[in-house]
């Protein structure tokens, strides 16, 4: 009977031993997957801020407002498009320096307007601004440390940033 009852002690011990096993075995799995690394992989959207204003010699300077980081994602994006004289170019950069996306800005000082004329019509009127406050609408890239925004007219010339705006 001594023989039954160790034996039976035994079967339990291994059981309990194997039942534990297992629950640690799935804890751990569970503790190796951290949940930073999803939250860091969620798309971002970011909204810069900006005042513009033209110097007196036709020149443009900015000034930082302040940004917004949103958890979310842009719908149907539009593709570069060509800029012209007086747009911006907004850069997303690495901590290198390295371009990670590219957009043009339309000219944030010009300004286009419909009205109703004396006939009922709609008329069109674009209007030159000396300064204006503007928002940039951007999909952050994951690696983005700063945003620059270049002149057009002086991008290709790898022109000095009007501003560059750090991210993180």
């Amino acid at each position: 009977m001594n023989k039954t009852i160790k034996h039976t002690n035994l079967i339990t011990t291994i059981l309990v031993l194997t039942i534990l096993c297992f629950f640690s075995a799935c804890g751990i799995k569970k503790s190796m997957v951290s949940p930073q690394s999803s939250i860091e992989n969620e798309p971002k959207i970011i909204f810069l801020n900006y005042n513009i204003k033209k110097t007196s010699n036709g020149n443009k300077r900015i000034q930082f407002i302040n940004k917004v980081i949103a958890d979310g994602k842009l719908k149907n994006t539009k593709p570069n498009e060509e800029g012209v004289q007086g747009d911006l170019v907004c850069l997303q950069l690495d901590k290198k320096s390295n371009i990670l996306q590219r957009n043009i800005v339309k000219n944030p000082l010009i300004k286009n307007i419909e009205f109703l004329d004396e006939s009922k019509s709609f008329q069109r009127k674009e209007i030159d601004l000396d300064s204006t406050q503007f928002t940039i609408r951007l999909q952050l890239k994951p690696n983005t440390k700063h945003i620059s925004i270049i002149d057009f007219s002086t991008f290709e010339n790898q022109g000095k940033p009007l501003v560059k705006t750090q991210i993180h």
